[in-house]
């Protein structure tokens, strides 16, 4: 059956809050298209975890943002796009850590934070999009 796009993208979301290296974790069911949302943590009430989910012919854990590559490669690829002239400065912020915070608030300074809104939300659609068609997940919308 096919996957509702939107529950996958709430599953992404999730399982990213914590930078994908946590207690979130969001799988897809290749067989009935339900996202499972999961966390070790007890005080989060979600799905229960289905006791197959180790079946990879059966469910797919969806990707980290850092899997789908939308982390700093995305960051240098909006700058090069629309703000060349400060290339050479968010190498230097993204040369240590609280990069994105310092990132945020050059786009701010720039009046840029709307367009880094949309370029990463567009990017995200576009690589899990891709990442449903590679894993064989039909979608519904």
């Amino acid at each position: 059956m096919p996957a509702s796009f939107d529950e996958i993208m709430n599953g992404f979301v999730f399982a990213d809050f914590d930078g994908g290296m946590g207690p979130f974790q969001a799988f897809v069911c290749r067989q009935s298209g339900k996202v499972y949302f999961y966390s070790e943590s007890p005080d989060h009430e979600l799905d229960e975890r289905p006791d197959d989910i180790d079946d990879d012919e059966k469910y797919v854990q969806i990707p980290s943002r850092k899997e789908l590559g939308l982390g700093k490669p995305l960051v240098l690829a909006f700058v090069d796009r629309f703000l060349p002239d400060d290339s050479d400065e968010i190498r230097r912020i993204f040369s240590r850590k609280g990069a994105y915070a310092r990132f945020k608030d050059l786009l701010h300074h720039r009046g840029a934070i709307e367009q880094w809104h949309d370029f990463e939300a567009k990017a995200t659609q576009d690589a899990l999009r891709k990442w449903c068609e590679a894993e064989s997940i039909e979608l519904s919308d």
